[in-house]
């Protein structure tokens, strides 16, 4: 469901209703008379309607974390905040950017339209950026030849399946961020398909190595082995982002998550 498209019209509906009403109806309605149904629950919805769609288009948008790829970083059930102006404003529905803003950072969370269903939304890390060369060897990340700094963590414990992984601290950039890696998963990257710019890329028993296209970038989840990102399904064209997750504003069950990313 594209709900960006439903809201537009929606706005697009009441507005033209509002339209009717303020510049026409209104007039020829007998003074103290009542409002008719239409412009109880349609023009006046426009004020309210159109508030709504300019804060989510160009503003910030929430967004609920439907899977576990993200995890430690997001878990499932997270309600985060998406700023939609730090890469540039775009224009709802068609996303062709009209006023530039900060170029996409490796390490950056991103939400972004995903490639092969551009009505679904996604979210993963960057970690490539274009011209970039990255590469996961044998489960270590390392981009333009050189290995991305980790450190050991203390075991990550899935509550809910009630197993461990493997977690890492590491900084990309100027920014920190924990990792997991299942131990008995293969380094290999299992189901590829064929995507734009497949030829950029290499895999073998070790994993992967792709050299990043212009106006593309890399993505990866946090959950290393339990995450279809970019390896799998290719890489993010700059048209499809929609904005920069920075904050955790809603979980049901457990508040504690509330503000524990930034």
């Amino acid at each position: 469901m594209n709900f960006a498209l439903i809201l537009f019209l929606v706005t697009l509906a009441t507005g033209v209703l509002w339209l009717i009403d303020v510049f026409y109806a209104r007039k020829h309605r007998a003074p103290g008379s009542k409002n008719p149904i239409w412009v109880e629950w349609g023009a006046s919805l426009f004020p309210v309607i159109l508030a709504v769609f300019a804060l989510r288009s160009f503003v910030v948008e929430p967004f609920k974390i439907p899977s576990g790829s993200m995890i430690p970083t997001l878990q499932v059930g997270d309600y985060i905040l998406v700023n939609k102006f730090t890469y540039g404003l775009r224009l709802p529905i068609l996303g062709t950017q009209i006023v530039d803003g900060k170029p996409v950072a490796r390490g950056d969370v991103v939400v972004f339209r995903y490639p092969p269903e551009p009505n679904v939304d996604y979210i993963k890390r960057v970690v490539g950026l274009p011209g970039d060369t990255v590469s996961y060897q044998n489960k270590q990340l390392s981009i333009n030849g050189v290995p991305v700094p980790r450190s050991a963590e203390p075991d990550y414990l899935h509550n809910d399946r009630m197993v461990s992984s493997r977690m890492f601290r590491e900084t990309l950039g100027d920014v920190s961020y924990n990792t997991l890696n299942d131990s008995d998963a293969p380094s290999f990257v299992p189901d590829v398909v064929r995507f734009p710019y497949r030829d950029q890329c290499r895999y073998d028993s070790a994993g992967f190595v792709c050299q990043v296209p212009e106006g593309h970038y890399f993505a990866m989840g946090d959950n290393r082995d339990n995450s279809k990102d970019s390896r799998v399904w290719g890489f993010v064209p700059d048209a499809n982002i929609v904005g920069k997750a920075f904050f955790i504003w809603f979980h049901w069950g457990d508040m504690g998550r509330i503000g524990a990313f930034r």
